[in-house]
């Protein structure tokens, strides 16, 4: 037997993905092959492969204990339209070029519908300390039965109304607020545009002002979570040229919104100072500074010394008191 688990008809929009999902079973365990017919009169069934549509479509399958198939096709067109066809058979002669199989391929079907992607127009405005996010339909579609909006997973706005035109405001400064926003219509297919709130790297230093011991490793951090993410890290120090990682004593670790400068064996002498991490992407730069200041290893012992110090003086007055108020030996 083979099914398809997946909708037996799926509408998607242009440049939207499809994935379907197919199971057999029997004895030996049967393969599983993918065909497609196209919407046009004169199409007939073409069998796909992985790969296939300039590396659009990417089949999985796994034979264990029975057998199962994944046909995902990203990026839509129009052109993939049609009927996508699942078919299985256990047959040694399945696959022979002129020799009939005894048993036929069993095969299963599902439809799938990719209409043109409308328009939208996607817009930031700011107006009183307010930042105005708005999505518009600019091309007729089908019955719009309400909106929502979006940061990654979590839901900001819904509503059930039916126009083409749907926004959202925040309160507060593009800088606190920069990221992506998805403006999502509920139709068949759904529709989804993004909003991005673009703004230049807002560094912060892990810590204004690092300490550490003169031989230990001294780490300092920086972060950015402003979009875009940053394309590039740059640390140097005061009056003197960027900081090239693996130089030196240096060890530089960077990703799209952290980086972090390890000194090695720090000194005193060479290593004491500000910092200043640089970031960049599309839309401009920033940074922030971190003040590294190094003790000396014998710096945990001068309170302890002083406290000594301190005791001995201490003994030394009693003793030179105690030793003078003594009373003079007086003889009967």
């Amino acid at each position: 037997a083979g099914f398809i688990k997946s909708p037996l008809s799926q509408k998607r929009l242009t440049q939207d993905s499809v994935e379907l999902y197919c199971e057999a079973i029997g004895n030996p365990i049967p393969e599983i092959q993918w065909w497609f017919e196209g919407n046009e009169p004169n199409e007939t069934y073409a069998q796909l492969w992985d790969g296939a549509r300039q590396d659009r479509v990417k089949i999985n399958a796994t034979y264990n204990l029975h057998s199962t198939s994944t046909i995902y096709i990203a990026n839509l067109t129009v052109d993939d339209s049609g009927m996508y066809e699942c078919r299985a058979s256990n047959d040694p002669d399945r696959n022979h070029l002129s020799k009939t199989p005894k048993i036929k391929w069993i095969r299963s079907q599902a439809n799938v519908f990719v209409i043109e992607r409308p328009n939208v127009i996607a817009l930031v405005t700011v107006s009183s300390g307010k930042l105005i996010l708005s999505c518009n339909v600019t091309t007729p579609y089908a019955s719009i039965e309400g909106h929502e909006w979006m940061s990654g997973d979590k839901i900001l706005q819904k509503d059930t109304e039916s126009n083409a035109f749907t926004s959202y405001t925040i309160e507060g400064k593009m800088e606190e607020h920069s990221g992506v926003y998805d403006c999502i219509y509920k139709t068949n297919p759904v529709i989804r545009a993004q909003v991005n709130i673009s703004v230049p790297p807002q560094v912060v230093a892990y810590k204004k002002s690092e300490h550490g011991n003169e031989g230990d490793t001294g780490v300092l951090t920086c972060k950015s979570s402003s979009f875009p993410p940053v394309g590039s890290w740059v640390w140097y120090k005061n009056g003197q040229e960027p900081i090239i990682n693996g130089s030196g004593r240096f060890i530089i670790k960077s990703g799209s919104n952290k980086t972090e400068l390890r000194i090695l064996k720090l000194s005193i002498e060479e290593d004491t100072g500000d910092y200043h991490c640089n970031a960049t992407n599309s839309f401009g730069f920033g940074g922030s500074t971190v003040n590294l200041r190094v003790r000396s290893r014998l710096a945990a012992l001068w309170p302890f010394l002083g406290i000594v110090a301190e005791v001995l003086v201490l003994v030394t007055i009693i003793f030179i008191y105690e030793k003078r108020r003594k009373p003079d030996e007086v003889l009967d």
